[in-house]
């Protein structure tokens, strides 16, 4: 018989803490209480955070928002701390704890070859935290799958945009993202 070990976050918190992941290689994230190895970024995945992070530092307004990349976020209520690719946060210090669900304003994965994960495992993870807003950036098929108010679990409004289409955030409006320049149209 084999069994699954669940890790509570304050767990989790302590292996961090004792340096448990140091000698490893591989990037992981608590989701639901369990380890989760996460792909290696290749350059196209960096390279689109950076285009992303750049572009969000231009749209954003400071005394309103925060721009972040890959940092913890704390789902007690899941046992889980993704790391989301970039995060618009309520403008604040977090020196003493990850922001968590209420904090956040906008979540942005990019996918290459995790694209199915961030669908459905991600998707559910951040609706049930109450995550307002939830970008997927498909690196192969050039597209970002749009999720907006999440109900009981699931996000009610989703949508893909395309090429030529262009988005903004609920939360800044005027901060218009270009689909053909983020994907060098």
């Amino acid at each position: 018989m084999t069994t699954t070990l669940h890790l509570s976050l304050a767990e989790y918190d302590s292996m961090v803490r004792v340096g448990a992941f140091d000698q490893i290689d591989r990037k992981v994230e608590l989701i639901r209480g369990e380890l989760i190895q996460m792909n290696l970024a290749g350059p196209l995945h960096d390279d689109l955070i950076t285009y992303l992070t750049n572009w969000s530092a231009r749209g954003v307004d400071p005394a309103v928002s925060l721009i972040t990349s890959q940092t913890g976020l704390d789902l007690p209520e899941t046992q889980s701390r993704p790391e989301p690719d970039l995060l618009w946060l309520r403008a604040a210090r977090y020196r003493d704890a990850h922001p968590r669900a209420s904090d956040v304003q906008l979540a942005i994965e990019v996918a290459f070859s995790s694209l199915a994960y961030e669908l459905e495992t991600k998707r559910r993870l951040y609706a049930e935290s109450n995550i307002v807003e939830y970008w997927i950036v498909d690196a192969q098929a050039q597209c970002v799958h749009v999720h907006r108010h999440p109900v009981q679990g699931d996000y009610q409004d989703r949508s893909v945009s395309t090429r030529n289409d262009i988005l903004s955030p609920l939360i800044q409006p005027s901060a218009k993202l270009e689909l053909n320049d983020l994907f060098l149209g």
